[in-house]
């Protein structure tokens, strides 16, 4: 099951059934659901068929939805501190996670000693990574290009062996 926190319309979690048509459902969990976001998935499901019945939106704190080992746990344009409640929410539940980081609150988010060589942003990133990996994941950071997004780190994780080494 893909399981989208902080997933607005779900377009993430949509577009990864499309992908890897592997994954049974996804899950939708948003504090407040767009009001368009039945109309969205609609059109998605008129345009690609296969979607229907396979997206739930639940309308939640991303902390009452019960997150399982076997769920894959993405966030786009997770902002601020959603980078960090993501990646806690799914170490917990040692399932894998992939995140895109969006928007670092540099007043929140820790940026350690970094600082004085790396941007604190990218500061922010690498801690992420590093406090991931130190629970047991193996961590695979890359980049989308900065034309999708300037926002284009990408974060994956597993618990290690949890994914073929061509990730």
């Amino acid at each position: 099951r893909v399981v989208d926190l902080g997933g607005g319309h779900g377009l993430l979690a949509q577009a990864m059934l499309l992908l890897d048509n592997s994954s049974p459902d996804a899950l939708v969990v948003e504090p407040a659901l767009p009001a368009s976001s039945a109309r969205v998935h609609a059109a998605l499901v008129e345009a690609w068929p296969r979607l229907a019945g396979r997206i739930e939106f639940v309308e939640s704190p991303l902390e009452d939805v019960e997150l399982k080992e076997t769920d894959v746990v993405v966030s786009c344009h997770a902002c601020g501190d959603l980078t960090d409640r993501v990646l806690d929410r799914a170490v917990g539940a040692r399932a894998r996670v992939a995140v895109l980081p969006c928007c670092h609150e540099l007043a929140t988010c820790d940026w350690g000693s970094l600082a004085g060589w790396v941007d604190r942003s990218l500061a922010i990133d690498i801690l992420r990574a590093v406090r991931v990996e130190r629970r047991g994941y193996r961590v695979w950071t890359q980049t989308i290009p900065a034309t999708i997004t300037p926002k284009n780190r990408l974060l994956l994780a597993a618990i290690s062996g949890g994914l073929p080494s061509s990730a």
